[in-house]
């Protein structure tokens, strides 16, 4: 009997210390920022709610520029880049995402890693990806696929970006949207047109932005070639904050 006692109590003081901090918000509010840029001027199917302390911003995933993935014939249909061509999914369909992040996003102490699957929302309502495609790291049968913008459709022909690219963002400082911890991202360089040389280990630094006069951490698209792609990767590494919802 004790010695059940005691296991019990050594798994209960274990799941314990795996257990996260309470989410304590920020200093800086991004309510104003969202409402403002989040829209999509081509399908007009973008929207931002306000929900307590956190923000919801819904979207169909569909983009607001030109891409081969729309399909011939299709107005804002573009050819691919150089040698790249469509993957098995060669077309795009609209979903219902939603995205719920915090108005006061702050630093947690639990820097919870980036995974397969949207880790933020582009401006235009589509969804961000980190550096992973399928089964692990991205590799040039994925990249290869890539648009002008850095983005293909999934298995479920659901659109997103990867990297930098026309449309969206090319070596500037524009915003680019949000990650589901509610801290922005931007393109590779910082507002004064220099590149941050103070990022730390997940993209990000603390200082002031063209949206954020009292300045805010946030992250930037990698200024270093991604493997042999030629391209800039948005995001890589783990959450500087705590990851909020994105239901689809």
């Amino acid at each position: 009997m004790n010695k059940a006692f005691y296991l019990i109590l050594l798994i209960g003081l274990a799941s314990c210390g795996r257990e996260r901090p309470p989410v304590t918000p920020g200093d800086v509010s991004i309510a104003s920022v969202v409402q403002s840029n989040y829209k999509n001027d081509y399908t007009h199917e973008v929207s931002v709610q306000v929900n307590g302390d956190n923000l919801t911003i819904n979207s169909t995933g569909l983009p607001d520029h030109k891409t081969p993935y729309w399909g011939k014939g299709h107005e804002m249909y573009e050819e691919f880049p150089g040698r790249n061509h469509a993957n098995m999914n060669t077309s795009m369909i609209s979903f219902n995402y939603s995205m719920t992040i915090p108005i006061l996003p702050n630093e947690s102490s639990f820097k919870e890693e980036t995974e397969l699957g949207p880790v933020g929302m582009a401006l235009n309502g589509v969804p961000i990806y980190n550096d992973y495609e399928g089964g692990g790291l991205l590799q040039e049968n994925a990249w290869g696929t890539f648009d002008a913008s850095g983005g293909h459709p999934g298995p479920r022909e659901d659109y997103h970006y990867h990297s930098e690219g026309a449309y969206l963002t090319v070596d500037d400082a524009n915003l680019i949207g949000f990650l589901r911890d509610g801290f922005p991202v931007y393109g590779r360089k910082d507002m004064d047109d220099s590149y941050p040389a103070d990022l730390d280990e997940n993209g990000g630094h603390t200082g002031v932005t063209s949206d954020f006069a009292e300045g805010i951490y946030h992250y930037h698209v990698s200024n270093e070639v991604y493997s042999t792609s030629g391209l800039y990767v948005i995001k890589s590494g783990a959450y500087h904050g705590t990851k909020g919802t994105f239901t689809q």
